[in-house]
């Protein structure tokens, strides 16, 4: 039975510890049913694929309209969420955990929760929505290195996308713009 475990230091992030069975002919894991997460009706549902070369960072982005759920098939990233929900009980705290072969984790991620990674190796990271993708309206980005968030990936110099490297620091984003 799959272990679901709260995230103390980001208010309805979530951890699914997730089992693998192996015998001689390989490996079956189960690794979403929606009932593991109730909050949410997941009557819109889509799953994604993001391949990434180890060093890349993406992120920091937040969404005012859907969760992420995610889960690395292949390869080692360091996950960052950032609580950036003003009135959320942990407001400005971040959260920092590695995922993939070492630990096969999933993670959930509630609206508003900035979050990103860092490929630690080449990665295949699977992550299921809540809400269809819409043409990058609902999704939003924030800097990966704010000084205000104090979190540790691990690396200072990341291979980052030019939309990441122009997202602003949460000082500079218009409160209208904020979940």
């Amino acid at each position: 039975m799959t272990k679901i475990e709260a995230i103390q230091e980001i208010n309805g992030a979530q951890i699914a510890q997730l089992r693998a069975f192996e015998d001689e002919r390989g490996r079956f894991m189960e690794t979403f049913r929606k009932e593991w997460f109730p909050q949410r009706s997941w009557e819109k549902v889509q799953c994604n694929r993001s391949e990434s070369k180890a060093g890349v960072l993406r992120g920091l982005h937040y969404h005012h309209h859907q969760i992420d759920y995610w889960h690395v098939t292949k390869g080692r990233l360091r996950a960052a969420l950032v609580d950036i929900r003003r009135d959320s009980p942990t407001y400005l705290n971040s959260f920092v955990v590695e995922m993939g072969k070492r630990n096969e984790i999933g993670l959930y991620i509630p609206v508003g929760v900035a979050h990103g990674f860092f490929a630690i190796t080449d990665v295949m990271l699977i992550y299921t929505v809540d809400n269809y993708f819409n043409g990058g309206l609902d999704e939003r980005g924030v800097a990966w290195n704010d000084p205000a968030f104090k979190l540790d990936w691990g690396t200072d110099s990341p291979i980052l996308s030019e939309r990441d490297k122009n997202n602003r620091l949460l000082g500079n984003i218009p409160e209208k713009e904020l979940p």
